[in-house]
């Protein structure tokens, strides 16, 4: 695993010095954000984990998932879905594990899930 996704203090390449290399992501909140690398990473491996050529287990997808969330919007800001609705109630549950989880640090254990099950069933 690249030394660069490891803790938020490796990141020592600011977005100023860096140029955007996603022309999809808007640049003002590609400049907002702390670790432009690892920025650049979770949404290669983001496009990349959508490839597997076998479904991961459904623990993985939803812990995929509650790491996806946090990493985007950070904290859980809906309410529990009805008791019927077992789909939303399983991402509401695998989101909210990770709630207290900044984004910077959802992003790195998004990265490192997405390369295991990237190894283990191949794009």
């Amino acid at each position: 695993m690249p030394a660069l996704l490891a803790p938020r203090e490796r990141c020592a390449v600011t977005p100023e010095d860096t140029p955007h290399p996603l022309a999809s992501a808007p640049l003002l909140q590609w400049r907002q954000h702390p670790c432009p690398l690892l920025m650049a990473e979770f949404d290669r491996v983001a496009e990349d984990v959508r490839k597997l050529k076998r479904r991961p287990d459904d623990a993985e997808l939803k812990e995929l998932y509650g790491l996806y969330k946090q990493s985007v919007i950070g904290d859980i800001d809906i309410e529990c879905p009805a008791m019927l609705d077992l789909k939303g109630k399983a991402k509401w549950e695998a989101w909210n594990l990770q709630k207290g989880l900044s984004k910077e640090d959802a992003m790195s254990a998004y990265v490192s899930k997405a390369r295991e099950l990237i190894e283990k069933y191949g794009i």
